[in-house]
């Protein structure tokens, strides 16, 4: 174990993270689609690092340094944080992380972070997993999940629903034509929608029967 981790900060020295060669797991899926829940199942049966954009950057902002700072204000201002402050962040943690194998859950939200994030990494993954999961049924789960008003539920989530098809939908795309999107019908009770996940990634790690 050692051995990876000094590998690990050796590559921090130098700030490549293509010498350390991982495997990188793209993440992408509605809200509600059960992407949270996936994850925590491959991180322990496959051993992989899960890493959620968005948690990265909140950690950030509670550290209170200099570039929490700064994405703390951008965010109550209302603006898009720039691709390559997510993109150092992910990259930091991949470093630190000690391992060679990640999910990275949520990201690229959209063309510019997917192009932003090859260029400045010089890294593609190895493959998108995709939950594929209809409005209807998200709606239903994220309603399910927090009771109480309602209607300002219902339009946040149809907003969020509406956000997610026209940023995230082009980056599928554009994998998809290059042959690395695994799509997963998430529509349906989690044990079976795990047996297919495992059946995307236990060929890469075990025998399969």
């Amino acid at each position: 174990m050692g051995t990876v981790v000094d590998a690990a900060a050796k590559k921090e020295a130098n700030g490549s993270l293509a010498d350390l060669n991982p495997t990188v797991v793209f993440v992408l899926g509605g809200p509600g689609s059960g992407k949270g829940t996936q994850c925590a199942n491959i991180v322990q049966h496959f051993g992989y690092t899960h890493l959620s954009a968005g948690d990265l950057l909140r950690a950030e902002i509670k550290s209170g340094s200099e570039n929490g700072t700064m994405i703390s204000n951008m965010i109550k201002e209302g603006k898009i944080v720039p691709s390559e402050v997510t993109i150092k962040l992910l990259q930091r943690a991949m470093l630190e992380g000690g391992n060679d194998k990640f999910l990275i859950d949520g990201f690229p939200r959209n063309e510019e972070n997917r192009a932003a994030f090859e260029d400045v990494t010089k890294i593609e993954p190895s493959f998108v997993l995709f939950f594929d999961c209809s409005e209807e049924e998200m709606e239903r789960r994220l309603l399910g999940r927090n009771q109480g008003r309602e209607d300002d539920n219902i339009e946040t989530i149809r907003k969020r629903f509406k956000v997610f098809l026209e940023s995230s939908l082009p980056v599928i795309e554009y994998y998809n034509s290059k042959g690395k999107v695994r799509k997963i019908d998430a529509g349906r009770p989690v044990e079976e929608v795990y047996e297919s996940v495992k059946a995307i990634f236990a060929p890469k790690n075990e025998k399969a029967d």
